[in-house]
């Protein structure tokens, strides 16, 4: 009986033209990285971010997601590279970016979902709903010119009308005859215009992402295709993770393959985890911690930053051990010091 080497030498040869490397696993692909500059936190990624993969950054709102993304933004536009920072939360600050090192002159900025109109505006072009205004005239019937309604339906309330002529009491209509549903509202015009004002701000981008959503994973799927971007941040930050998470995952896989072929840095910046199998570093970020000199001046914060996930690790040596080893979770915390705090 042959062993079990000698059958899969005779597989492998018998399917080599048609399935290549059929019973061997793939190599690992250990990508390159490039540092965030915080020194913790590429000690604890072996070096920073990886190149040519998608890296998601998840926490709450200030807990430092963003002070990270421009700290590695500052780093690959230092050495002469081109970048760009899709803002779909309306959130990115130019000023601060400089403050942390990055170079304005390589970055593309786009924001989405800019209003053109403000609230003041949209009130001004109110227009009185149709049911304040007064009622047309109505055509008379068939003698009035061969138009208008049928007979039939002029008809409809000449008994109501009769009976109130002739009888003090109003008598029940008949029930052949169609009853007209009278709906009784008290809707004055102020409660209408604030309706209308409310109507304004939920179309508003504030209330429906949905327009932003779609105009930032447009922008990207441009920006990917076209190449050229070192590193492309998405900033999904302040929208609500409830529509963050109805994204395709079909989408996020095109943009895994996308950033492989062009050899470019995607940094998701989200609230929840969205990109699932398409990660390969999912970074999360707890509260940060408020440092605060005499109790009474914001000096800065403390973030802290845990390893969730990631796809291919590095091992110390060649060998490969047989049991799979356990996962551990590497963290990290540093302080981040506001300018007039000093160094």
């Amino acid at each position: 009986m042959p062993s079990a080497s000698a059958l899969r030498l005779q597989i492998e040869t018998a399917l080599a033209q048609k399935i290549p490397s059929a019973l061997t696993p793939p190599p690992k692909m250990m990508r390159p990285v490039v540092a965030t500059g915080i020194e913790i936190l590429d000690d604890v990624l072996n070096g920073g971010l990886p190149v040519g993969a998608i890296s998601e950054l998840v926490g709450p709102e200030c807990s430092g997601r963003t002070s990270v993304a421009l700290s590695f933004l500052a780093q690959v536009t230092q050495s002469s590279k081109v970048c760009a920072w899709i803002d779909a939360s309306n959130a990115f600050d130019p000023l601060s970016a400089a403050a942390a090192g990055v170079d304005l002159t390589r970055l593309l900025w786009v924001r989405c979902g800019v209003i053109q109109q403000s609230i003041r505006q949209a009130s001004r072009n109110f227009v009185l709903p149709e049911k304040y205004l007064d009622p047309p005239s109505r055509t008379k019937g068939l003698h009035g010119g061969g138009y208008g309604q049928h007979p039939r339906s002029e008809v409809k309330g000449l008994s109501d009308a009769v009976s109130s002529l002739l009888r003090s009491e109003p008598v029940a209509p008949r029930c052949a005859e169609a009853q007209r549903h009278v709906r009784h509202t008290q809707q004055t015009l102020k409660e209408s215009r604030q309706s209308a004002l409310m109507t304004a701000l939920r179309a508003s981008s504030s209330f429906m992402p949905w327009p932003r959503i779609e105009q930032a994973l447009r922008t990207a799927d441009l920006l990917l295709h076209g190449g050229g971007f070192s590193a492309i941040v998405l900033d999904m930050g302040s929208l609500a993770p409830e529509f963050v998470s109805r994204v395709p995952l079909a989408t996020w896989f095109r943009y895994r393959a996308a950033a492989e072929r062009t050899q470019s840095s995607i940094l998701l910046l989200t609230q929840h985890s969205s990109a699932k199998s398409s990660t390969e570093l999912l970074l999360r970020l707890q509260p940060a911690e408020a440092i605060c000199h005499e109790a009474t001046v914001f000096t800065g914060i403390k973030p802290r930053v845990e390893v969730a996930r990631r796809r291919f690790t590095q091992l110390e040596t060649n060998v490969v051990p047989v049991r799979k080893p356990p996962q551990s979770i590497h963290a990290a915390s540093w302080e981040s010091r506001t300018t007039w705090a000093g160094r």
